[in-house]
């Protein structure tokens, strides 16, 4: 279902022969098993990057990668806060019948939630090519890094979007 443009899907739904509740359905499920896969490693990397701080070498960090370090905790805290509401959501929500609601907001909690991901995978690549190649290594790691996320959960399913495509 195109959130933004329900409408476009409506021939596409047509043929799949489904109510709109099965519909519904269909795409929380969708959006749960997405989320799965998501959620597992964002929580692995903020509680990596939670530790980092207690660890004897952190000291070594000067101010600039200080910097990338809190702004790449904050991107995974938040991409982890995203990636997890859709569960506080569904619970308080059980039962209400906002099926509709639930698959919507989780839908733009997603993507925001990946893009908080992204660049928190992007500042841990920073860091951790600064301290081990040293500056010049690290913004080259990050720049690969953003290209790739960009490339490959951005730029290469928005263009597949745009392309018609006659099967399942």
């Amino acid at each position: 279902m195109d959130i933004e443009h329900p409408g476009a899907d409506r021939r596409w739904d047509d043929s799949r022969d489904e109510t709109e509740a099965q519909r519904l359905d269909r795409n929380w499920s969708s959006l749960l098993q997405e989320l799965r896969v998501a959620q597992t490693g964002v929580q692995l990397l903020t509680g990596f990057l939670l530790i980092l701080p207690f660890q004897p070498r952190f000291t070594q960090l000067d101010a600039a990668m200080r910097t990338v370090y809190l702004v790449t905790v904050s991107c995974s805290i938040g991409a982890t806060v995203l990636l997890v509401a859709p569960v506080s959501m569904h619970r308080l929500l059980f039962r209400r019948h906002r099926m509709k609601t639930l698959v919507a907001t989780t839908h733009k909690y997603a993507i925001v939630g990946t893009l908080l991901l992204g660049t928190a995978l992007t500042g841990v690549a920073v860091v951790i090519f600064d301290s081990v190649v040293g500056r010049t290594g690290a913004w080259i790691a990050g720049s690969v890094t953003v290209a790739a996320l960009a490339l490959f959960w951005y730029i290469q399913p928005l263009r597949d979007r745009g392309a018609r495509d006659t099967g399942y």
